[in-house]
């Protein structure tokens, strides 16, 4: 049986092209919307959709709930959703702080929770970030404060998952992309070079290859999609 996978923030540049490539292997995909009329746009044969709003920790979890209900079993969790914003550290007020956290971080860690809890029951799973290369470089993050320190966050959960999960087959992977090229990011910098940044097809094959058999046995998996940028 193909492994089971949630996967918050599907509905996003990313997203789709995760969708696509998993959908493609065969994975059973679970995903979370914000709004219920959006789910005739995914095809239900293998892509299930609930309805939950990630920044709730009790909509979170009966998202988490509901997805092991309908597949049995949980195999990984892919934690997409978040955002960005600017702003140096003297401009950063602890409302923008606190709202980063909330997109970047509560996100994922209200579905970590309830996951953990399942994998450890259930033989072990896979859990998969994505990160950010300014939260490894911290000359880069001078611009985006809040959004930096958001993601700093995941890098140390993941790295707290990884310890206390040897024992029961529990990993946590981060995906480190440079600049991902979206219509967003082209429109925010029209003068780079696109062809120097991380394509979200080549995203979605990183995270393939996490989940693949040979992916599996990496462990503290922090992997840099660089490219040239």
């Amino acid at each position: 049986m193909q492994k089971q996978i949630i996967i918050s923030g599907a509905t996003g540049n990313l997203g789709g092209e995760v969708l696509k490539k998993l959908s493609g292997l065969g994975y059973g995909l679970h995903i979370n919307i914000r709004d219920s009329g959006k789910a005739k746009d995914f095809d239900q044969k293998t892509i299930s959709t609930y309805p939950a709003d990630l920044s709730d920790e009790t909509q979170a979890l009966g998202f988490v709930e509901d997805a092991i209900k309908k597949a049995g079993r949980i195999n990984a969790g892919i934690f997409l959703a978040g955002g960005f914003a600017p702003g140096k550290l003297a401009d950063t007020t602890p409302a923008d702080i606190e709202k980063m956290i909330t997109m970047n971080f509560s996100t994922a860690f209200n579905l970590v929770k309830p996951l953990k809890a399942h994998f450890e029951a259930n033989g072990g799973g896979q859990l998969i970030f994505i990160g950010a290369r300014p939260a490894l470089v911290a000359a880069q993050g001078a611009g985006s404060f809040a959004y930096t320190l958001s993601k700093s966050l995941l890098f140390q959960m993941a790295e707290m998952i990884n310890a206390e999960g040897k024992a029961s087959n529990i990993t946590a992977s981060v995906v480190v992309p440079s600049i991902i090229d979206t219509p967003d990011n082209r429109e925010a910098m029209p003068d780079s070079d696109f062809s120097k940044w991380i394509s979200t097809a080549d995203m979605a094959e990183g995270i393939a290859f996490i989940l693949s058999e040979t992916g599996g046995k990496m462990r503290e998996t922090v992997l840099k999609l660089y490219n040239q940028a």
